[in-house]
């Protein structure tokens, strides 16, 4: 009995088995070399990180102002205490300072201890803001936050201005890529290697805040003398990892 060819093609059924091979192989013989620059493209490539720092000088003091009260009564306390930030905001508006908003706002009651037994004895309240101001208009300024009504400064840190800290941000980066290009030129040097091309390219921008340094005063202490305030320089980082092909 003779087999019926296969509809639509050329070739007979009974000789499909013998062409299979043969384009089986054909597929194979243009895959495996282009599978093999692959492999070769992805094992043959150097890992290389580099760093840029730049150091800029802050420029601007970041503050923390605190009003607290403590009273009888939660009413009394709170009246208090409000009366009293929003004098010291009032103030604040005055000068002009940047970023001014309220970080905090607490009412708790203050227990004292007879016997091991617990009793409310009153409450205090505590109102704080946070704001920004060049740094050597810092000192006056927390002097005359004291006197409008601030019983603590929480805490002050120093930073460099948003347009400073941009550019040196680009300037670190292009010091992380130099030093990463460098060490490649190195290694393939060393090696006898000759880089071909970039594979892939990884940024890590940073700029981490600076320490805070925190600071806690009295009205009284403070009203006394001027305080010094003195800013210092702030570091920002990057890092580049480059993969090259050789």
């Amino acid at each position: 009995m003779t087999r019926a060819a296969l509809s639509g093609s050329k070739f007979p059924s009974g000789n499909l088995w013998k062409i299979l091979p043969l384009v089986m192989l054909l597929c194979t013989s243009f895959t495996l070399p282009a599978l093999a620059q692959e492999k070769e493209k992805l094992w043959r490539t150097l890992s290389v990180s580099g760093r840029g720092v730049e150091t800029i000088p802050t420029t601007l003091a970041q503050v923390t102002l605190g009003v607290e009260i403590q009273g009888k009564t939660a009413q009394e306390v709170q009246q208090e205490a409000a009366r009293r930030s929003s004098a010291v905001v009032a103030f604040l508006k005055s000068q002009n300072v940047e970023k001014l908003q309220t970080t905090g706002i607490q009412l708790n009651p203050v227990y004292s201890y007879t016997n091991n037994v617990q009793r409310i004895t009153g409450y205090a309240a505590n109102n704080t803001v946070s704001f920004r101001i060049p740094t050597e208009k810092a000192g006056t300024l927390l002097d005359n936050a004291v006197k409008a009504g601030a019983t603590q400064i929480n805490g002050i840190s120093f930073v460099a201005n948003d347009e400073a800290i941009a550019l040196a941000q680009k300037q670190a980066l292009k010091e992380a890529t130099q030093d990463a290009q460098q060490q490649a030129d190195a290694v393939f040097s060393a090696l006898g290697f000759k880089a071909k091309e970039v594979v892939s390219i990884q940024v890590n921008n940073a700029s981490p805040p600076p320490p805070p340094m925190f600071l806690r005063a009295e009205a009284a202490k403070v009203a006394d003398s001027s305080t010094p305030v003195v800013g210092g320089e702030q570091e920002v980082e990057a890092s580049v990892t480059l993969q090259i092909s050789y």
